[in-house]
């Protein structure tokens, strides 16, 4: 990976090596991340609900260098605490192999997490819907009950704004919330099919809102 891609210090003590046992990489000074991404409980100590928890996926390694600025742009407009949950079933082993010293170097947690498409549900072939499925099917299975809200943030997105705002937005018990899609510029009406025919008449007045 090029170094150009972003700028850290990789460790180089025999103890922040990936090929060490992993209890001696959780037990290791330092506030050394583990393999999760957690740093030592006695270290740091944070309560759930001070936590932003951003949930991403990425295909392929351009979309994981897009990303990686996603992440410090949300970094860099917050001072709370983030914890990153990453899709594992797409990630190539060169960003697993690098997230643990990019969390160390900007003081971030991450998880990776996976869940299997189940055979009762109807199986698809296209690997873009499968990750469409991922995005919104199975949050109560990817995800520990624990966490009370998580946001989805697209890998090639640019956060200008601190997401604990919208973190800590009342979605008056609703179990999801989406983005409106915006109808300010009249000269793209065309494009919005939700404005006339089967959508217009579905949705009833209601807006149309983005799902994936």
């Amino acid at each position: 990976m090029s170094g150009k891609d972003l700028p850290y210090n990789r460790p180089t003590s025999p103890q922040s090596s990936l090929s060490q046992p992993i209890a001696d990489s959780l037990s290791t000074d330092g506030g050394i991340v583990g393999l999760t991404g957690r740093a030592k409980t006695e270290e740091v100590k944070q309560e759930k609900d001070d936590v932003i928890n951003i949930f991403s996926v990425a295909s392929g390694h351009l979309y994981e260098r897009f990303l990686r600025i996603m992440m410090l742009s949300v970094l860099k407009n917050t001072n709370t605490p983030v914890k990153f949950w990453f899709l594992k079933n797409y990630l190539s082993p060169t960003f697993k192999e690098f997230i643990p010293y990019m969390a160390k170097q900007y003081g971030f947690q991450y998880e990776l997490v996976q869940y299997k498409w189940p055979r009762w549900l109807h199986q698809q072939t296209e690997k873009q819907r499968i990750i469409w499925g991922y995005k919104i099917l199975f949050l109560d299975v990817l995800f520990p009950l624990a966490v009370n809200k998580i946001i989805f943030v697209d890998a090639d997105q640019i956060v200008r704004t601190d997401l604990k705002e919208l973190r800590d937005f009342d979605l008056d018990g609703a179990p999801y919330g989406y983005t409106p899609f915006c109808d300010s510029r009249r000269e793209m009406d065309g494009y919005r099919f939700w404005k006339s025919g089967y959508w217009a008449s579905h949705l009833a007045g209601r807006k149309y809102h983005i799902r994936c």
